[in-house]
């Protein structure tokens, strides 16, 4: 096991756990970006689509599970939990203009035409994408008041 793969994937979990549990003790995901999340959740499935094709070891497998396990659970409570603290009209990220780009870059950066390969490809060129959407999203908790998450951001 790489230390700096273990370092990186509990920072990462950490992260998303912090995320999870603000939502949930405040009652609100007001100052989240709902559109970014179910970006990553995307992300996320896409990217570990090899579950079902090959095993490489049990921790491999149950961080990817526990990773679109968080993913979609942070997509429940905002967009249905807690829709009532979700403000929509903050969230005006296009995402159309995301996927489109993506997808077709998906098919131009790839090893090879198989199914599994096109959606990897896309997935990082997403996830390039998505470092950015972050700092998008931490301007808008300044604009809500809502620091909390940029003492965060190092493990984002």
């Amino acid at each position: 096991m790489n230390i700096f793969r273990l370092t990186g994937d509990l920072s990462h979990l950490a992260a998303i756990i912090i995320l999870l549990l603000k939502i949930w003790k405040s009652r609100s995901c007001a100052g989240i970006s709902g559109k970014s999340q179910l970006l990553f959740a995307l992300v996320f499935t896409t990217r570990y689509l090899d579950l079902f094709t090959s095993f490489i070891s049990l921790y491999n497998t149950s961080m990817k599970l526990i990773y679109i396990a968080c993913s979609y659970a942070t997509v429940y409570l905002i967009y249905m939990k807690f829709k009532a603290t979700y403000d929509g009209n903050h969230d005006t990220f296009r995402v159309e203009f995301l996927i489109v780009p993506v997808g077709g870059l998906s098919f131009l950066v790839n090893h090879d035409f198989s199914p599994l390969e096109v959606s990897c490809s896309g997935q990082e060129v997403a996830l390039y994408f998505l470092t950015y959407l972050v700092h998008d999203g931490e301007c808008f908790l300044a604009e809500r008041k809502l620091p909390v998450f940029s003492r965060f951001r190092p493990i984002l």
